[in-house]
């Protein structure tokens, strides 16, 4: 555990203060050009928005009262709630009570109802969430131009939307559809010869007061897809989204993964579709049909092969020509029995690629035929809990249920096995409904200064097939059938609701994946059972919404996706508090639509809301207080309200209590709050006292400072106040303040307490705010003595060890040192003339030492031989793990060295995590193209950085 810098001295009667002692097109953070993609810092292209305008909401609508509006930029309301309803009074069917409402209220939603088309009307316990789209002329909004409304016996309870306010027809198209495609292909990197979709569409896009006529182009390559909007007139890109995010009938499979121990044994259940003997598990069939996976509906029988109505499983090693299970002269298809040997082969031959082309091809149909079983597992669980085909679900047969058809999931197994590049990912491309998701599972192996993982089969962890299948439900949900989840905050909700859903689904059918606790990802493909590919354990996280951006790479879906799973765990946890957890069978009876769901725990409860939220969404756009709205409102439809008080506490706790706000989606500095409306707060006010008494001191909640929002400051040329509050609970900070560096505590809040907070911070003898100055190797030494860990001193060229950074302290008599802090953090790749990059998580510092000179003694403190070493630091004092360093990994630490008198120090470095840590060390697997040794084989192994150096005298 990482060890707590010491906690701040209080004055005597003050309140006591206890110290204590890481998907969809993922890809490690800037890796060399030429190490191969793995799954972590990347998210393909960027989604960009370009239109331009905005439109202020009319003053009249500016209302006071219950209601809280918040605006979009096409001047109407992007969601109205209330804890009470919005409207009463109205129609008894649902799409008539939301067109009257819309119709009251054109303050709101300006005057686009006579050019609403229905879309859906999804129930919601005893609700329904009814989606409307705007059209121009005979043209479709493309992108925004929805609203839905929560509407619950003749109620209006909630709304959203994305309406314009303009109903203009837009200009004649210029351009043509094939030049619309090209544009696009052009924009998104991707060759339209080989392109698997190309669907092109003309559509209105609303933007400010304008509107255009353009051509909504999906586009689909071999490992990426895109939506793009092109402007039909002057051919300009409006918006591109990313679209990655990754018998009777018997199967064998793995029900979360292969042994814990990575061990051969076979330890696979056999899956029926009716009871048999030693069938572990009745899967029944398609929860609209009741047949089976393999049977095709259009004529009612077996494929015999892995294509099914929900899913469409291949092997695709070679990223192209892919084929079925089914295809193959070794397969029993006449039996239907899916049942394949599994050796371990990929594990056992230390990922040699040999083995791909040997008997057995690396256990290929066993892997295959598991990933299609937990593909039809997904789409059933889903399916019972609102992903049916009038929320857009994924199947090549809808009957006549609603939605499109002809879009099965496609699973691509052990995809570019063969293209030695590919490795350690997952991904998953969704595409508008009616075009077909594809998922690549990929292979796992080490790779030189990027990533160490196992040699396994992704195809095998349902942890994270579970977490790929995920992004499909979100991006088809939210915000109608042809958007998506879009943008930094969305996106890292989708990231977190792909892990959240992921654990709930084994968690509700009592499949254990690998991890210390159920509630890791990727425990099994990454060889962490602690953390898994994430940061945190879920269950062991106090991320909070002032967090966004806190990861090494700055604002980043994955990083940002944990603050919203920490968040979300808690509140799961206060449903399984409210109504209990449950047995086995419970579970399952509720995973499969057995019971309702007012019969069920709460933690089938809360997945629930989750997903009624979805269809209360009417843009994908969103922030985290937004689907925050959605999710109460998606209680007060489902549950009455009756969880208000339990949801709002939780959300408080980490951030988005009333009164967070963000400025849209891509907002890396959104305002938290840590009020909640449900409980007695607390109310502190920041005092600092003794030395530190004038102190402009900044108090962070958390563990983390750089990139982060203060809930509280006494600097008076800020916005922020020295006054905040917080929902009960127990909380670590963060004090930080010019001249006094940074001071971590934790303090247990109580209800109602209305106390001032006194911060007794020690004097940071190195700070550049009190005159110190820094010089030495490397570029940026300044920025290691600039108390914020947001930036780093780093040397680019080798060795790494024996790098030395002088600080000069401040003053000119010298002081007494008797402790230093010490900072590894990482900062984002952030275009710095000295400091390019590229920016590697293994550069940061792993051990070093500490020597000291005092001037008034005549020596000459310019010389790094005039110094004395008065402390080495012990060669781990930066811990990081498999498969790669974290950011919690590198925080400020304190440590205590030999008491000396001194005018100067020196930071000198001994190993980056590169060159220093064992678990990056020496070849760990057979393959001959592949060199894993960090020092030797990483191109990046002479680079070292560190955040922050401080001294004190205590």
């Amino acid at each position: 555990m990482r060890r707590r810098i010491p906690v701040l001295a209080l004055l005597a009667g003050a309140l006591a203060l206890s110290g204590a002692g890481v998907a969809s097109g993922e890809q490690a953070q800037q890796a060399p050009p030429a190490t191969p993609a793995v799954h972590g810092d990347d998210h393909g292209k960027p989604d960009i928005d370009n239109r331009k305008g905005e439109v202020s909401p009319p003053a009249q609508a500016r209302r006071s009262g219950t209601e809280t509006v918040r605006w979009n930029a096409l001047g109407t309301a992007a969601v109205v709630t209330a804890d009470k309803p919005l409207a009463e009074g109205l129609s008894s069917d649902p799409e008539q009570a939301a067109r009257a409402y819309l119709a009251a209220n054109p303050q709101l939603f300006g005057e686009a109802l006579g050019s609403l088309e229905k879309v859906a009307v999804n129930p919601i316990g005893s609700g329904f969430a009814v989606l409307l789209r705007q059209k121009f002329g005979d043209l479709p909004a493309g992108a925004d131009g929805m609203v839905v409304v929560g509407v619950q016996g003749g109620k209006a309870v909630y709304a959203s939307s994305s309406l314009s306010r303009s109903t203009a027809t837009p200009p004649a198209a210029a351009i043509t559809e094939q030049r619309a495609l090209e544009i696009a292909a052009q924009d998104a990197e991707i060759d339209l010869a080989s392109a698997t979709t190309k669907q092109v569409t003309a559509v209105a896009v609303p933007a400010g007061e304008n509107v255009h006529r353009a051509f909504q182009v999906v586009l689909i390559g071999k490992d990426v897809g895109y939506t793009t909007h092109v402007d039909a007139v002057s051919g300009a890109i409006l918006l591109r989204e990313s679209l990655a995010d990754q018998f009777d009938p018997e199967w064998s499979v793995f029900p979360a993964n292969p042994p814990a121990d990575y061990s051969s044994t076979d330890n696979r259940q056999r899956w029926c579709f009716t009871p048999g003997p030693g069938c572990a598990l009745v899967v029944g069939g398609d929860p609209a049909t009741n047949k089976a996976w393999d049977v095709d509906h259009a004529t009612d029988t077996p494929t015999n092969t892995s294509l099914g109505n929900a899913a469409r499983t291949f092997e695709n090693r070679a990223s192209g020509d892919p084929f079925t299970v089914g295809t193959r002269s070794n397969v029993l298809t006449p039996s239907r029995k899916y049942v394949y040997p599994w050796t371990n082969a990929w594990y056992k031959a230390s990922c040699n690629p040999a083995v791909l082309d040997q008997p057995g091809e690396a256990d290929l149909e066993a892997a295959i035929s598991n990933l299609g079983a937990m593909h039809n597992r997904m789409h059933d669980w889903s399916y019972r809990l609102g992903f049916t085909e009038t929320a857009w679900n994924m199947q090549v047969s809808n009957g006549d249920r609603g939605g499109l058809g002809g879009d099965p999931e496609q699973g691509n197994a052990q995809a570019g096995a063969k293209v030695l590049s590919v490795r350690d990912n997952a991904n998953q491309i969704t595409g508008p409904d009616g075009v077909a998701p594809i998922t690549n599972m990929y292979m796992w192996q080490p790779i030189a200064g990027s990533f160490y993982s196992p040699c396994v089969d992704g195809d095998y962890d349902m942890s994270v097939i579970g977490h790929e299948y995920t992004h499909a439900i979100s991006n088809r949900m939210v915000a109608g059938p042809n958007a998506g989840l879009s943008g930094a905050q969305a996106g890292a909700m989708g990231e977190s609701m792909s892990d959240l859903f992921a654990m709930e689904y084994l968690y509700e059918n009592g499949f254990r994946p690998r991890g210390n606790t159920p509630y890791v990802t990727g425990g099994y493909a990454t060889g962490d059972a602690e953390r898994g590919i994430r940061n945190y354990d879920m269950s062991k996280s106090d991320l909070n919404y002032s967090n966004i951006a806190y990861d090494l790479v700055g604002q980043q879906v994955h990083a940002d996706g944990e603050i919203w799973s920490s968040t979300q765990f808690d509140v799961r946890k206060a449903f399984l508090k409210r109504y209990g957890d449950a047995s086995a069978r419970v579970q399952r009876d509720c995973a499969e639509g057995r019971r309702a769901i007012d019969k069920c725990p709460g933690n089938r409860r809360w997945i629930q809301l989750h997903f009624d939220a979805f269809l209360l969404t009417a843009v994908g756009t969103l922030s985290y207080v937004d689907m925050r709205d959605a999710m109460l409102a998606a209680d007060r439809l489902r549950f009455d309200g009756k969880n208000q008080d339990i949801m709002w506490n939780a959300f408080a706790e980490h951030g988005l209590g009333d009164g967070a706000t963000s400025n849209g989606t891509a907002d890396p500095d959104p305002v938290p709050s840590f009020v909640s409306p449900h409980a007695k707060n607390a109310t502190f006010t920041l005092k600092p006292v003794g030395e530190s008494k004038d102190a402009a001191v900044r108090l962070y909640v958390g563990d983390y400072e750089g990139r982060v929002v203060p809930v509280a400051d006494t600097d008076p040329a800020t916005a922020i106040d020295e006054t905040f509050q917080i929902v009960p609970g127990k909380y670590d900070f963060v004090a930080v303040a010019p001249g006094f560096g940074h001071t971590r505590f934790s303090l247990p809040v109580l209800p109602g307490l209305k106390l001032p907070l006194p911060l007794s911070l020690s004097r940071n003898h190195a700070s550049a705010a009190a005159g110190a100055t820094a010089s030495g190797d490397g570029v940026n030494q300044a920025k290691l003595i600039d108390e914020t860990e947001a930036t780093n001193w780093a040397s680019l060229t080798g060795p790494v060890a024996g790098k030395n950074v002088i600080v000069d302290l401040a003053g000119t008599a010298p002081v007494r040192v008797g402790r230093v802090q010490v900072s590894a953090l990482l900062r984002p790749n952030i275009g710095d003339p000295a400091d390019p990059g590229p920016q590697n998580r293994f550069s940061a510092l792993r051990s070093f030492e500490i020597l000291a000179c005092d001037a008034s003694t005549g020596a000459d403190c310019a010389n790094p031989a005039s110094f004395r070493k008065v402390y080495t630091s012990a060669s781990d004092a930066f811990q990081t793990a498999r498969p790669r360093p974290r950011g919690a990994d590198l925080l400020i630490e304190s440590f205590r060295v030999r008491s000396s008198k001194a005018t100067h120090l020196i930071l000198r470095t001994v190993t980056s995590q590169c060159t220093g840590n064992p678990v990056y060390a020496g070849e760990q697997d057979q393959d001959p193209n592949s060199a894993t040794d960090c020092t030797t084989a990483s191109p990046l192994a002479g680079h070292i950085r560190a955040a922050e150096l401080q001294a004190f005298t205590h």
